[in-house]
């Protein structure tokens, strides 16, 4: 690993949303400066941010123009064009690497490449045509899930097909976009581990923590998790692995489903993590801080936590509700989005349950 950034240097953070904001603040506790490069006018990010450059990602000139005034550049969502990442590798290091985050935006790629590590996944076809949705649904079954292989979240991009579904239907609503099919998993409750690895293979896990959803979007995670110490342990050995075989520099996000035949890997997101929150005040060093100690070459923090915590989403205009500020053990972190609508997420708040 080079040398670690001096104080002062510039971070680079690719989007300005409230992953984006923690990130630029935790960036200034390290003494460096967070400058955000995202497209829509007055982000979350650049409000704590020391520079922030609103340029689409596709005008090459602003991004190079970006690049060309940061140290190093990291990323809050993983939907970034390629031509934007050639443009900013030309001067400047992307940390966690191209890899990780090109089999991310594939969840064909994603699920082929977890398999190829022999961890075990949701059964899985590709989807390139109504004559391969019937061959998969006769070989997956129903009922079963279709998803777009790139750009969906929180429940977006996919949706469910039953036995008396019609899957021309299920493929029209996606609109007939490449696509994978996803038999059901049959799982206790679904948990997810934050894991950061740095330059010189040094890798850092916290604890797993046990996430409910509501409507496709996380409303809490809970730490501890249900596991047994033998799930606890093998949750962070497959995520350690998994860092490893990508050379990662950062933190990660791994979605796990608790089976009784075992650990099933969700999905992968190689970024800080929305289940990871609960580490701004379980843990002396946090999920953001780990990121930015990772990506400039900093050594990285002690994972330990030393408080249970129960992490909350606040939607839409739960976040205006007075009684949060009265609340005892409640630590509330706001986004600064002016806008409550529906579904949007506002902020958070973690609740201290006890101690270790």
């Amino acid at each position: 690993m080079a040398e670690p950034l001096p104080h002062g240097a510039v971070i680079g953070i690719l989007g300005g949303g409230q992953l984006g904001r923690m990130l630029a603040v935790a960036a200034a506790r390290l003494g460096y400066v967070a400058h955000i490069f995202e497209p829509l006018a007055d982000p979350p990010a650049g409000q704590v941010a020391d520079r922030a450059t609103c340029a689409d990602y596709s005008d090459l000139d602003a991004v190079r123009g970006f690049a060309k005034a940061v140290d190093v550049v990291t990323f809050e969502f993983e939907n970034i064009p390629t031509a934007t990442l050639d443009a900013i590798e030309l001067t400047t290091p992307v940390r966690p690497s191209r890899r990780a985050l090109a089999i991310s935006q594939d969840r064909l790629d994603e699920k082929q490449f977890l398999n190829a590590l022999g961890l075990a996944t949701a059964p899985f076809a590709a989807v390139n045509g109504a004559g391969d949705l019937d061959r998969a649904l006769s070989e997956i079954g129903t009922p079963a899930i279709l998803k777009t292989r790139r750009l969906g979240y929180d429940g977006k991009g996919q949706v469910r097909i039953d036995a008396a579904a019609d899957p021309a239907s299920a493929f029209a609503i996606l609109g007939h976009a490449p696509a994978i099919l996803e038999g059901l998993v049959d799982f206790s409750h679904e948990v997810s581990v934050i894991g950061a690895r740095d330059g010189d293979g040094a890798v850092v896990c916290f604890d797993p923590g046990e996430n409910v959803h509501r409507a496709g979007i996380l409303h809490t995670t809970n730490v501890p998790a249900r596991l047994s110490v033998q799930q606890s342990t093998d949750a962070v050995i497959l995520t350690g692995r998994i860092l490893n075989v990508l050379e990662y520099v950062g933190v990660m996000g791994v979605e796990l489903f608790v089976t009784i035949d075992g650990l099933i890997v969700n999905e992968i997101a190689p970024r800080v993590h929305n289940s990871g929150h609960w580490t701004q005040n379980g843990c002396v060093v946090d999920q953001f801080e780990q990121h930015i100690r990772a990506i400039a070459g900093l050594p990285l923090g002690d994972g330990r936590r030393h408080a249970n915590v129960m992490m909350t989403n606040l939607m839409g205009n739960e976040v205006e509700d007075a009684a949060l500020l009265r609340e005892t053990d409640a630590a509330l972190h706001f986004y600064g989005k002016t806008e409550a609508r529906a579904g949007r997420k506002m902020g958070h708040v973690n609740r201290i349950t006890g101690r270790p």
